[in-house]
């Protein structure tokens, strides 16, 4: 049902009030819902609870969100990421009504207002319009996983047939599944989640890792960082208890997922990554490679050094076999002759022709990454529709 003229205005209204204290709403909104609903916990990603981050994301969405009440389908991008990411973690219609019942209990208590007030009824109808654009696109994600041969509904065993180092912080990890079972098609630079037990929890918890392979026909590989312990940051729940697991070890793991692919295999690329963000890059150059790298290619990467740049043999090897694959690399810590500069990349600094205007490009690595990258592409003349990007975390990249 449309919300009314006076709901509408309602939303907007409210506007001022979550600019300033949206992220106060959304934490207070995350603490109720997971003391009422503690299996919910299993669900969602309490290091993003532990950093505020998830707070953040959310009080983000809902701000986008009633600032575009009249018109909510220039958030089409996000809802599709939103639905790819729910789908991933297993989100299903009636975890909407828990959410949805704990966001207007949370909203009326942190205003102090009745939840029999308009504004409340308001925001129910404008939750119950987003809930089901939601519950429909996540539909038919899911009916697409149903019809693709290879590919599953929910959680599904998984054993480590074998763990890689890749460099000092990253780990491949090849997992086969525990059935033995056929393994779908997929596009690369989409994502699996998976979920382990983590000891210091006592419950198992879910991430989200992209798959750094093209597809194959009896493993799926993801390359995950060990987060350690730095500054203010702690270390990362499930990727050391992932880091400690062993060869022959079980989790488990959802279906390929995501909107976040390569999407013409046949134009110019050009991938530009930051950090362990070389994941989907290298995916993607994987399958150019089975196709024999039709267009030039370009291959960007960033990190802090060469102990944590991972997959740097590979590239050379592709690079080696193929003359129209070239690289980049940028070190913020670097002797001399081991990166092509040293310190953060700087796109003025790569050879103009391995920036053509008429390539795609991809991007991926922490979100002030992002941002930079794409706004420097767009300054050398680059239009944004050939901009395509994954940003690590919640929630999406935010570009002015």
């Amino acid at each position: 049902m449309a919300l009314t003229a006076q709901q509408i205005e309602l939303i907007k209204a409210t506007v001022p009030v979550l600019k300033e204290n949206g992220v106060a709403l959304t934490g207070y909104f995350y603490n109720r819902m997971l003391g009422n609903h503690p299996e919910l916990k299993e669900v969602f990603n309490l290091g993003h609870q532990r950093s505020g981050a998830q707070a953040r994301s959310l009080a983000g969405a809902v701000l986008a969100y009633a600032e575009n009440i009249e018109n909510p389908s220039v958030l089409a991008p996000a809802i599709e990421l939103m639905a790819h990411k729910h789908v991933s973690l297993e989100i299903q219609a009636p975890d909407y009504n828990i959410v949805g019942s704990n966001l207007l209990h949370s909203i009326s208590e942190v205003l102090n207002i009745s939840i029999d007030d308009p504004l409340i009824e308001a925001w129910a109808a404008a939750y119950g319009q987003l809930a089901d654009i939601l519950i429909g696109a996540e539909k038919a994600i899911y009916d697409e996983h149903a019809r693709t041969q290879g590919s599953w509904l929910g959680w599904r065993k998984f054993k480590i047939a074998k763990k890689v180092q890749e460099s000092d912080e990253i780990t491949s990890f090849y997992l086969t599944p525990s059935d033995n079972g056929a393994l779908p098609p997929y596009k690369a630079g989409q994502y699996v989640s998976v979920r382990v037990f983590v000891e210091e929890l006592g419950l198992r918890q879910p991430r989200q890792y992209t798959l750094s392979d093209s597809p194959k026909a009896d493993h799926l590989r993801i390359s995950v960082k060990r987060e350690e312990a730095k500054g203010d940051f702690a270390a990362g729940w499930v990727s050391n208890t992932l880091h400690n697991l062993k060869e022959g070890d079980e989790i488990d793991v959802t279906a390929p997922t995501g909107n976040f692919f390569l999407i013409d295999q046949d134009k110019k690329n050009v991938f530009i990554s930051g950090g362990v963000g070389l994941t989907p890059m290298i995916a993607m150059l994987n399958q150019l490679v089975e196709a024999g790298i039709p267009q030039p290619t370009g291959f960007i990467h960033a990190c802090r050094n060469a102990k944590v740049h991972a997959m740097k043999g590979h590239l050379e090897q592709v690079k080696a076999q193929y003359p129209n694959v070239r690289s980049f690399v940028a070190y913020e810590e670097a002797n001399e002759g081991e990166a092509d500069m040293i310190g953060r990349l700087d796109l003025t600094q790569v050879p103009r022709e391995m920036l053509p205007l008429d390539a795609d490009y991809y991007l991926c690595g922490p979100t002030f990454f992002m941002q930079a990258q794409h706004n420097a592409l767009v300054e050398l003349g680059i239009s944004p529709a050939q901009i395509h990007m994954e940003a690590f975390g919640t929630g999406g990249v935010q570009l002015n």
